[in-house]
């Protein structure tokens, strides 16, 4: 309804205007919202969010959803898989499958994710206090490189379990498909319906496969379908590397049994002791009137003469939480699992398809990422993947970074939901008995980023499985805490797993001894509140965490040289330096991570009390004495940020890790606003560090690099992830992509995938729970022109934006979850706004209102 003819109706609504007017200019800076024209438009209720648009037509910004839905969004192959990286993955969080595609025979790689070695473990030490007095004592005198002996014998616990496989699906078409024409094929994911297809012609015929995996159902399914009656026929059947038997049981189910190994690497692999056992059922359903099933050897489903077949598979474990044996859970893991077939048995495939969809879409169309105005004659659909990222380093295609933008958020989706185990070192898809690095969770930077993107890219429910692990990491970690350093608190070390292990590593210092895993971990609890506004989680889940991290970290600094208190040992994670006395040195005192980390925990745990009034707590007043004596961020003579407490000769200046540049990102403890000159020795710390590294170290460069405004270089390690890598051929710590666009460390690690979303959406949007910052890290001659909408900011807003050559051009927020006062900055402007609940304001490129309207 037009506003003047709203005013005529109702003498309300101008008062309605002006008291909104009011509202919003409350402290306003400059005034320039003061000329805004105030509309007052529909109401909108929250899933529509995402058709905010730009009040004006805009040239040259697409801004049709529909148009990246249908033409970019999807991983395309035009032959089968030939390495794993090649095969696509499909997931519900719980279960995960990897399709190939083949022709002639298939496979369906499987896996579960409480599907690891071992059973609940002790994670204390009773010796670690003597050898860490000991080692204290060398690092006082100053004997770096003994400490770092000492350390390495006496101070390592023991390795981690392993995150083992479910089995295979089989699909073998024998000669069914023997004038099957290779030009025919084709093989993608597409991200907007979380669905793989494989389609192929074999003379007149068209068949068609399509997997997908359900969350609402827990069941992966798969639809095979021919466009010919009576010409589908195939042989199905379930396989496992681990110990396992399988049949079929009287309801025509293939039902296969395993166990995984209670210890890892048992030396006899066929007879181990039983850890976590496990069933899945299949079940078989055909159409046609001349379709049959037989049973082929008691084990496996004989297809013949079927118009189309749908497989559906499910499975479940005896696993019952970190601190239950799994042979005490009492789970009859073939009953669970029947229950589950039970509860889809009936279900049509097409209602199975539409309920994965509304939940899938839910949370994936929150947000979309226009980079660039696609040509219409040009569409992606028959390109190979692999060939558009062999091609970026020479055209720079915006659309594929679109693409990899919004595949991290579905790998989120499809590797961590509500009840879950937090998403390990390869999300939830594994082949192997022995994985790289046991797909353990790493928590010196892996783990956490692969949470990067959940909040910022509007997942906050992908979030909650690495919150609820906490829980588990917080009650061994305090007796870790208690038995290895007589602290109070919980800590956590480098490497953790189901079982929430909390010790130190085996292995070298260098690594293994780091206990600021946990302290780490802790800050995502702050930063879920800070996104969410969920003041509920923050009292009663998030401080308690935060009060134990934060414990341990008031123990674990002592009282050191100069007045200050200090960490001892302390370690910069994974990089030696070199010892005044010439040797290699790992161990020494105070490294600038832990600084980093403890300054950003301290201000959490002071913020999260102020909000809740408990600014009296003991822990709090603690935390502002300890806050006074941390040491301070320190520069070399180089001019470089250092990364240890001393200026030690660093013989790796192009190490991975870029773990001393913390504060800058993911912490906020260092900002070009109020530290300008430890910006420029960051600055200069992470150009010396070089762009060369595997996945996971080129995306946290990307995002510090946005974090300092620095757009070009930030744009510079988006453009070195896309770098194709064979599997066959791949180097060490080289990056880049895979076929499939899995993340090479290598080899493949999922953690660049999400941090790549995260590294993306902080070039575009960064906050504090006070402050937003429009555009501050584009690469205005890269990417032009575009429209991203949906992506959150602290503080519980929503934000979309577009722009124009390089320039803004609108603005959207509103909040859902209060009113926020909120510092707006683009280019040199700042705005002070109430964005109040419920109500959606759009603003132009001088941050001036020029449109609102209310939502219920």
């Amino acid at each position: 309804m037009d506003p003047c003819h709203q005013f005529q109706y109702s003498l309300l609504v101008p008062l309605c205007l002006c008291l909104s007017f009011y509202l919003l200019i409350l402290g306003c800076i400059g005034g320039v919202e003061k000329d805004g024209d105030w509309i007052m438009g529909k109401t909108l209720k929250e899933g529509e969010l995402l058709s905010w648009k730009p009040s004006k037509n805009m040239n040259n910004v697409e801004d049709d959803d529909d148009v990246q839905s249908s033409k970019t969004l999807k991983i395309v192959f035009k032959e089968e898989a030939r390495n794993w990286t090649d095969a696509l993955p499909i997931g519900n969080g719980r279960l995960g499958a990897m399709v190939h595609g083949g022709v002639f025979s298939d496979i369906i790689n499987l896996n579960e994710d409480t599907l690891w070695t071992g059973i609940p473990g002790n994670y204390t030490d009773s010796n670690a206090p003597t050898a860490l007095a000991n080692v204290r004592k060398l690092v006082n005198d100053g004997n770096y490189s003994e400490a770092t002996v000492m350390a390495d014998n006496q101070l390592p616990g023991a390795a981690s379990d392993v995150y083992q496989l479910l089995g295979d699906l089989k699909l073998d078409f024998d000669n069914a498909n023997s004038t099957y024409t290779e030009e025919t094929y084709h093989r993608e994911l597409d991200l907007n319906t979380a669905t793989v297809t494989v389609r192929y012609a074999a003379g007149d015929i068209e068949f068609t496969r399509e997997h997908f995996a359900s969350n609402p159902d827990q069941v992966i399914v798969t639809k095979i379908s021919s466009s010919k009656n009576g010409s589908l026929s195939f042989t199905a059947y379930l396989d496992s590397k681990l110990q396992h038997h399988s049949y079929i049981n009287d309801k025509k189910q293939i039902i296969l049994e395993g166990k995984c190994p209670s210890k890892r690497n048992p030396p006899q692999a066929l007879y181990y002791p039983s850890g976590i056992v496990f069933s899945s059922v299949l079940e078989l359903q055909i159409g046609g009137e001349n379709g049959t099933i037989r049973i082929v050897g008691g084990t496996k489903f004989r297809v013949e003469n079927a118009d189309w077949a749908v497989l559906l598979l499910v499975a479940s474990t005896s696993f019952s939480g970190p601190f239950i044996k799994p042979s005490n859970s009492g789970i009859d893991t073939t009953s669970e699992a029947q229950k589950l077939m039970n509860n889809v048995h009936n279900l049509s495939y097409f209602t199975l398809y539409a309920r994965h969809l509304n939940d899938y879409q839910k949370l994936f169309h929150r947000v979309s990422l226009h980079l660039s105005k696609p040509s219409k004659a040009t569409s992606t659909d028959s390109i190979p993947t692999s060939e558009r990222v062999k091609s970026f380093q020479i055209d720079e295609d915006p659309s594929l970074v679109e693409l990899l933008f919004q595949y991290g958020r579905y790998l989120l989706i499809s590797s961590s939901r509500p009840g879950t185990q937090p998403s390990n070192l390869q999300g939830i898809w594994n082949k192997d008995i022995n994985p790289p690095w046991d797909c353990a969770p790493h928590l010196n930077i892996n783990l956490q980023m692969n949470y990067w993107p959940s909040l910022p890219c509007n997942l906050h429910e992908s979030h909650e499985p690495l919150l609820e692990y906490m829980s588990s990491l917080a009650i061994n970690g305090a007796k870790t805490a208690k038995v290895n350093y007589g602290a109070n608190g919980w800590v956590a070390h480098q490497v953790t797993d189901i079982w929430a292990k909390t010790s130190p590593d085996r292995g070298l210092a260098v690594w293994a001894l780091w206990p600021m895993g946990g302290a780490w971990l802790s800050t995502h609890l702050w930063e879920h509140y800070a996104f969410t506004m969920d003041k509920n989680f923050l009292e009663n889940k998030a401080y308690p965490l935060l009060e134990g991290a934060a414990s341990f970290l008031l123990d674990w600094w002592i009282e050191g040289k100069d007045g200050f208190l200090e960490t001892n040992p302390s370690t910069s994670p994974e990089h030696m330096f070199t010892s005044p006395d010439s040797k290699p040195a790992s161990v020494s005192y105070s490294s600038t991570m832990d600084i980093a980390i403890t300054k950003e925990v301290f201000d959490i745990v002071i913020s999260a009390a102020n909000v809740l009034g408990r600014s009296k707590d003991d822990v709090v007043q603690k935390v502002l004495k300890a806050q006074e004596k941390l040491p301070p961020y320190r520069i070399s003579k180089e001019g470089l940020l250092m990364e240890w407490a001393q200026d030690f000769v660093d013989p790796d200046p192009n190490h991975r890790h870029v773990s001393h540049l913390f504060g800058i990102f993911p912490g906020h403890s260092i900002t070009p606003e109020q530290d300008p000159d430890l910006c420029k020795a960051a600055n200069y710390s992470l150009y010396k560090r070089g762009e060369e590294g595997p996945g996971w170290s080129t995306v946290w460069k990307a995002a510090i690099w946005a974090n300092l405004h620095n757009s070009e270089h930030a744009y510079r390690m988006v453009k070195h992830l896309f770098n194709l890598v064979d599997p066959d051929r791949e180097g060490s710590f080289e990056g880049g992509l895979y076929s499939n666009l899995f993340s090479a460390h290598p080899p493949f690690q999922i953690d660049a995938n999400f941090g790549f979303s995260a590294a993306v959406s902080e070039m575009l949007v960064q906050s504090t729970v006070k402050d937003l910052h429009l555009l501050p890290a584009l690469p205005r001659d890269k990417w032009v022109n575009g429209c991203v909408k949906g992506l959150r900011a602290r503080g519980g807003i929503t934000v979309s934006i577009c722009w124009t050559e390089g320039d803004l051009d609108e603005v959207g927020l509103w909040s859902s979850s209060g009113n926020s006062i909120k510092r707006i900055h683009y280019r040199g402007t700042t705005v002070m706004a109430n964005i109040m609940s419920g109500k959606v304001y759009t603003l132009d490129r001088n941050l001036k209102v020029v449109n609102s309207y209310s939502f219920p």
